[in-house]
């Protein structure tokens, strides 16, 4: 082995011996540039230290406490009060680290009980001090205390929240997360730093390992153990106290090296470092052998690389989607928040999460980079004389070179500005019928509709000048479209199509608006391949004949995405949309288009199951949506639903009957009655009615909703079926069983005509189709299709969707009716274990398989099983 090679691995050990131990591999994976050689050379070293027998090569309060005190593992099994310890978690520079599980409500927590506290009253301190500070917070992002205490020889500990989760860099790694996800996980980090900071308490020890990224997408902060109230660091003794051990290097702001200033302003600074990280997929300094005094020298003096520049050479996965100016932007983000001067980081974890949110809208940052005209401001102040000498000269030559730029750059944009006419102007008018000015009115009163007639006579009558009329043509094609009238649409889009095609050529880049319009059109239909054809075939187009900025390049990728959502696919519509948001965001569009598109990415978030991220945007839209356009608008309306659509799924079917009225009440004034819109209204409404069971009114709800979509689309549309499903719900409710049964047989039939027997809806239709046979008596018949169900959703739904848990109950519930209880058991502890991990577990179904539970494990004699989810069922309210 090399001098040089042996050096790198003496200082990554001694840096690693530093950390926690369940903090080491993270380190050393992001030091050592993928060579797992060295990864494990370190390790072997750190293990055989651990494991050494001479006490004079061991830290005096190690040794102390294994000569005198407990192992770790030798606790394992204690009990103390309900808990009992199962084993070691982990160990940190203080405490230990345990899974334990409490009893009597059949819960797992971390148990955190400090070492050798009689070893050091200022640890003891410490440890108390965490406590206190836990006890403050409760947000949830931040992982929450639920008890505290003392073992019978005075040793402290406290019981947390057990996270299972993955740090936040290596989640973003490990899954290839999109731009806009790093950004959000990233978002609710600084929402949880805040709450710390409303409460006075700043962390200090912000890294990646102490943010974890649950399975189901959640965030939780850890790790509060070298945290401090503000006013303590008022106190200067208090202030200079922090060591090296007492910070992680990588992550510290250089006011940490020294020991003071601490503040708010400390964690913004390594909140800057944990983006980006998150980012770029490394640290923005490379402190590789340095000693504490060289790392603060680095951070304190040197500006690390932009992170555009990072992300651009390692070609992350994730970031493939960012724009340059996207990226320019998340330059300002990181650097700012991590500026070696505390003056110019951002003032609060609020204002970061302003910008965080200015950049997802596409607006300008309130923070600004260190522009050229701030650095030649300092230059000229350093440099007065010879600036002053060189001035004329500069000016003339800077002249002549701004007369040439703006006349060749005023050609290029004239150029460009004559490509998208068309389009910019067929958008306009298109959004004036849908109802942007409220002059106009709903869009399905007699004076529109006559002008719409109007306007396509007049359209015929443009022979001579085929151009205009074939963007008549498309224009108001799309407006029919939007009106639900398909085939007038049809009539008109391919008909500005051929127009086109007759007189530019088959391939000429102008056709490419009715392609995308035609392509929008049979998404509409239930068309998918046709509307995925097309929609591919536009957007090669405009990439092979647009410039990256232009408006139809968005909205072809965007279109693309939607038919994706529509057919199902929502890893590949959740990619399409991602990178149309980000497109838009670079431009100079409007912000209505680039709402447009986020709205796509939240119906793609919510039928992927990513309820949080999908209220997250809905939420922000509404807000969006009634500084735009007011309070009665259809964008309101939409984002009302879409709400409202989370908290149905969540099973708060009171909040969303409220988001669904006020959202129907908007839509009938708008469209009128007849309309598919007010008819989706209608549906949702009607299934909220249903779970409140109010059928009767549900009932006229829907018959309502069923009779404007066949009127609208046939009797073949994914609509109807959704509304025929409600239909079938209804009559089982009111034990109308036969009526049921035919609804959903229906509901079946077009699904699979739709969807080509291979979607998550097919699974739904059968799981209702399943239960009618289950009240009918016959589980013999619901048998197999549950499992057929469960068969479906593997094929096409992420393992632990919560559908999946509700199939195994179901399922678990028939075979316990036949008496075949092993198979009950197994069923129905499957989809218990899916639902206990949801955030927010609909509470029926989870009180179905603790019931079935109970009832299963009683007939096969093992009583404490039985007793344990009888346990957990409600208690009945006392009258």
């Amino acid at each position: 082995m090399d001098r040089a090679r042996w050096g790198r691995i003496q200082d990554l050990f001694h840096q690693a011996a530093e950390l926690p131990e369940a903090a080491r591999l993270e380190f050393l994976t992001t030091r050592a540039d993928g060579d797992q050689t060295l990864i494990s050379d370190v390790l072997a070293l750190l293990a055989e230290d651990q494991a050494a027998t001479t006490p004079l090569d061991r830290d005096l309060s190690a040794v102390a406490f294994e000569l005198l005190g407990p192992r770790p593992n030798e606790l394992a099994h204690l009990r103390f009060g309900p808990y009992r310890i199962d084993r070691v978690l982990g160990e940190g520079g203080m405490g230990v680290v345990y899974l334990g599980h409490r009893d009597d409500l059949n819960t797992e927590v971390a148990i955190k009980i400090l070492r050798d506290a009689w070893l050091s009253p200022e640890r003891r301190e410490r440890f108390s001090a965490e406590q206190r500070l836990l006890a403050q917070l409760n947000h949830p992002g931040i992982a929450q205390l639920h008890d505290a205490g003392t073992l019978e020889d005075g040793t402290p500990w406290f019981v947390m929240e057990l996270v299972h989760g993955v740090p936040i860099a290596a989640h973003c790694q490990t899954n290839e997360c999109s731009l806009a996800e790093r950004i959000r996980l990233f978002r609710v980090t600084c929402e949880a730093v805040t709450h710390a900071h409303r409460h006075a308490i700043i962390h200090r020890d912000l890294k990646p390992s102490n943010i974890l990224v649950t399975p189901e997408g959640q965030v939780k902060l850890l790790d509060f153990g070298i945290a401090k109230p503000l006013e303590a660091l008022d106190d200067p003794a208090q202030a200079t106290r922090t060591e090296l051990r007492a910070m992680t290097p990588a992550y510290a702001a250089p006011e940490q090296f020294r020991g003071t200033g601490l503040g708010v302003h400390t964690d913004i600074y390594s909140l800057g470092v944990v983006l980006y990280e998150i980012l770029t997929g490394r640290l923005p300094f490379d402190l590789n052998g340095k000693t504490p005094g060289e790392a603060e020298a680095l951070i304190g003096e040197s500006a690390p690389p932009k992170p555009s520049l990072v992300a651009w050479l390692k070609a992350l996965p994730g970031d493939r989607l960012a724009s340059p100016a996207a990226w320019a932007d998340l330059d300002v983000l990181c650097l700012t928040a991590m500026h070696r001067d505390p003056e110019r980081r951002y003032r609060t974890v609020d204002a970061l999460i302003r910008d965080l949110d200015h950049f997802t809208g596409g607006e300008p940052l309130d923070a600004r980079p260190d522009s050229v005209t701030y650095r030649l401001g300092k230059f000229v102040g350093r440099h007065r004389r010879a600036v002053a000498a060189a001035a004329l000269t500069v000016a003339a030559i800077a002249a002549m070179v701004v007369f040439y730029t703006v006349r060749l750059r005023d050609a290029r944009d004239n150029a460009l500005a004559e490509s998208a006419r068309a389009e910019r102007i067929q958008t306009f008018t298109m959004r004036l019928f849908k109802g942007d000015e409220e002059t106009v009115g709903p869009a399905d009163t007699l004076r529109v509709m006559t002008l719409l007639d109007r306007g396509v006579r007049e359209a015929q009558n443009l022979k001579q000048d085929p151009k205009i009329q074939a963007e008549l043509y498309l224009t108001l094609g799309s407006i029919f479209e939007l009106l639900g009238q398909f085939s007038r649409a049809d009539t008109l889009i391919n008909g500005a199509l051929a127009i086109q095609r007759a007189t530019l050529g088959p391939a000429h880049r102008e056709t490419a608006p009715a392609l995308i319009e035609l392509a929008m059109l049979r998404s509409r239909e239930a068309k998918y391949p046709e509307a995925l054809s097309t929609a591919r075939q536009a957007r090669a187009m405009i990439a092979a004949s647009y410039p990256r900025s232009h408006p139809l390049a968005a909205r072809a990728v965007a279109i693309v995405g939607r038919v994706f959502t529509d057919q199902g696919d929502y890893d590949s519509a959740l990619v399409a949309l991602d990178t149309a948001a980000a497109m838009m965001a670079e431009g100079d569009s409007v912000s209505t288009e680039l709402t447009e598109v986020l709205n796509l990415l939240a119906n793609a978030h919510f039928y992927a199951g990513h309820y949080a991220a999908a209220d997250s945007i809905n939420r922000r839209l509404l807000t969006i949506s009634r500084r735009l356009y007011g309070d009665r608008h259809p964008s309101v309306a939409d984002d009302l639903i879409n709400i409202g659509a989370v908290q149905f799924e969540q099973g708060h079917f009171a909040q969303a009957e409220s988001y669904y009225r006020e959202a129907l009440g908007i839509l009938r004034g708008w469209y009128g009655n007849q309309n598919a819109e007010t008819g989706s209204a209608l549906t949702m409404l009607a299934r909220a009615v249903v779970n409140q069971e109010r059928y009767d009114e549900a009932s006229r709800l829907v018959k309502e909703a069923l009779a404007i979509y066949q009127k609208v689309y046939g009797s073949a549309h994914p609509r109807v079926a959704s509304a025929l499903n409600e239909v079938g719900r209804i009559a089982q409710k009111q034990g109308r069983l036969d009526e049921a049964e035919k609804a959903f047989r229906q509901m079946i039939e077009i699904y699979q005509t739709i969807y080509h027997d291979k979607h998550y809806l097919i699974g739904i239709a059968l799981s209702n189709l399943a239960g009618v046979y289950q009240e009918r008596g016959e589980s013999g018949q619901a048998i197999p299709l549950f499992r057929d169900v469960l068969r479906r959703y593997a094929e096409v739904l992420e393992p632990g969707h919560q559908l999946i848990g509700i199939a195994h109950i179901r399922l678990g519930r028939n075979l316990l009716i036949v008496k075949d209880f092993p198979s009950a058991a197994l069923e129905s502890q499957a989809g218990y274990d899916i639902l206990i991990k949801q955030a927010d577990p609909p509470a029926t179904w989870l009180n179905n398989a603790r019931t079935d539970l109970a009832k299963a494990y009683r007939a096969l004699g093992e009583n404490p099983k039985a007793d344990k989810y009888a346990a957990e069922l409600p208690k009945p309210s006392s009258q």
